[in-house]
């Protein structure tokens, strides 16, 4: 029988509505911008070998705001270099507002951004149909690996595409996350395999073991305000909950058991802790840093 809970991709402006719901609540953009100007400098001082132009290239960039603070870091190591920024993102309404944020932004001028409104395999197919030979100092898919088919494949397409010394860097929730806990428990009833994956850093780490490849890796302590999620009806906690579950409209759709187990998880010490009457998720990321194949 197919199950009636459908995706909240399906619907982008409720997608839209959560996802900025949940960066008001959580502390996500925080801790990257952490990693990014106190982890990363070092990864990306490694890259370019040197050279006067580097390729980067974002995959799933969304908005724009933390490929542009990752560039300010990749300016400072690399000063003089001029850049070639492949952005591929498939949502038309967050590529507007990386290309308004870049026209509001200035000192740009060192980076041509070449825009891709398509999915990673999009460009995939693109690429090989190409015949492209380019190859990539940096490539970043924060946050996007949920999205894809195979997550192994995508990351070995990409990692080919390193140049020497090249990195891609992968960010994720932490298989040691709140969403770790919610996957393993639920993952047959709430991922839509076609559309997404539930998929965290230990599994990429799983993946990335099996085949022999080496990474470095990073925890970013993170946290979500989920309490809204407990008030029946409040229509704050509504949006999150699909968030939290990827379900349009979780809260009305779900069968009566699925509803009352998640909720129960969600409070659950293993997923959450609850200070001051607030309930406090486990949001950690997990960073993958990967070098090129040669």
């Amino acid at each position: 029988m197919a199950s009636p809970l459908r995706s909240l991709v399906y619907d982008d402006s409720r997608y839209q509505k959560s996802f900025q719901l949940f960066l008001e609540r959580s502390s996500e953009h925080q801790c990257m911008q952490d990693f990014i100007h106190n982890i990363l400098p070092d990864i990306l001082a490694s890259i370019g070998d040197g050279k006067s132009h580097l390729n980067v290239i974002g995959v799933g960039s969304g908005a724009g705001e933390i490929d542009l603070e990752m560039f300010s870091e990749l300016r400072l190591k690399h000063p003089g270099v001029t850049v070639d920024n492949e952005v591929v993102e498939p949502s038309s309404q967050q590529l507007h507002s990386y290309k308004v944020l870049v026209s509001q932004k200035l000192g740009l001028d060192y980076i041509t951004f070449n825009w891709n409104k398509m999915t990673a395999s999009e460009f995939e197919e693109q690429w090989k149909a190409k015949k492209i030979t380019k190859k990539a100092d940096f490539i970043h898919m924060i946050q996007m690996l949920y999205y894809v088919k195979d997550p192994g494949a995508t990351i070995s397409f990409f990692q080919s595409l390193l140049d020497k010394n090249g990195k891609l860097l992968i960010i994720l929730v932490s298989g040691e996350s709140g969403w770790g806990k919610l996957w393993q428990k639920y993952r047959n009833q709430l991922c839509n395999s076609e559309l997404s994956q539930c998929v965290t850093t230990g599994d990429i780490k799983s993946i990335l073991d099996s085949k022999g490849v080496s990474y470095k890796s990073y925890e970013l302590p993170s946290q979500m305000d989920i309490t809204e999620c407990f008030t029946e009806g409040d229509e704050k906690g509504e949006l999150l909950l699909d968030f939290l579950t990827e379900v349009l409209d979780f809260n009305k759709v779900a069968p009566p058991e699925l509803k009352t187990g998640v909720l129960e998880l969600l409070r659950h010490p293993d997923c959450s802790v609850q200070s001051e009457g607030k309930v406090i998720f486990n949001n950690n990321l997990g960073v993958i840093v990967i070098d090129s194949l040669n």
